[in-house]
């Protein structure tokens, strides 16, 4: 029945397996992202908390859509353990450099599963990555706008409680 069941899926067992992999990354970066929102809570970066606690939820909506795809394909969608999520961070700015590269390691996972699905000819899935493509546009976006608040505003006297008023105003459009 289950050599059935994969004949029916629309999508390889390749391109399942780096998809589930995807699922599993996106609820590692939501854990961070809620990490991240403990630690600006705890250190009084009310705003970075709140930041970080959204992103946190849109790192999760982003793993239940491929949940979701892989089933709707006939794969079979698995639920990930996580575990190995920093909890301690240097410092402020810390904090917004592993977001930057947090952001940077998921796109390029994106890019490479797209390349898989260009290879295999799957422009179904091509087309879905689409729109995960142009949502990490954004997410490094505002990752990176977040991590420059350093640079111009600075750290010093009130630098940081600045930058932190000034997070949550981070938005990206593309015109």
């Amino acid at each position: 029945m289950k050599d059935l069941m994969r004949i029916k899926s629309l999508i390889s067992q390749d391109i399942e397996t780096l998809l589930n992999q995807q699922i599993k990354k996106e609820a590692h970066s939501s854990s961070l992202y809620l990490s991240m929102s403990s630690w600006c809570d705890q250190n009084g970066f009310d705003f970075s908390a709140d930041y970080f606690a959204k992103q946190a939820e849109e790192e999760r909506m982003h793993q239940l859509k491929l949940f979701k795809y892989v089933l709707d394909m006939g794969g079979n969608a698995i639920s990930p353990e996580v575990s190995g999520i920093k909890t301690d961070f240097a410092g402020f700015r810390e904090v917004f450099e592993d977001a930057l590269e947090a952001e940077i390691a998921i796109t390029q996972s994106f890019k490479n599963i797209y390349a898989k699905c260009q290879n295999e000819q799957d422009f179904v899935t091509m087309e879905f990555l689409n729109w995960f493509l142009k949502e990490q546009r954004e997410e490094e976006y505002k990752a990176r706008r977040a991590l420059e608040l350093f640079e111009v505003i600075g750290e010093e006297g009130t630098g940081r409680w600045e930058i932190d008023k000034h997070v949550n105003k981070i938005t990206y459009s593309e015109q």
